[in-house]
């Protein structure tokens, strides 16, 4: 089992920068891979940010890359998204997941690939 809750959400304007925050507990997120999806009104959720278990693969959505970095501390349970030169379309609620991959080099691209969620936080960009 894991536990997830993210911190970090809030208003911007466009073009500033936010970092979000997930802590973990349990047993099992050390031996996880994770990611940060985002879920915009109306629409379906996506995987914007994903880091294997090792935390030596990354994966970024098209719209996000070169923008956004993905980190995580083990050893501490956390996992960090930084968002840099953010625009009105990445407003959305942002959650925190975990899941299982078969390797430690794999990340998971898919939402249905994660067992874990948190509550999620809100972001908003003001353009």
């Amino acid at each position: 089992q894991v536990q997830l809750e993210e911190s970090g959400g809030g208003l911007v304007q466009a073009g500033g920068s936010l970092t979000l925050s997930c802590a973990a507990s349990g047993p099992t997120f050390s031996t996880s891979a994770a990611g940060w999806l985002r879920q915009a009104p109306g629409r379906g959720r996506e995987v914007v940010a994903a880091i294997s278990r090792s935390g030596g693969m990354t994966y970024y959505s098209d719209s996000v890359k070169g923008r956004f970095t993905i980190s995580r501390d083990s050893a501490k349970n956390t996992m960090v998204l930084e968002m840099k030169n953010l625009k009105p379309e990445d407003t959305a609620i942002y959650y925190c997941a975990a899941g299982s991959a078969r390797f430690s080099t794999w990340y998971l691209r898919r939402p249905n690939d994660y067992d874990y969620w948190g509550q999620g936080t809100q972001v908003t960009v003001s353009s």
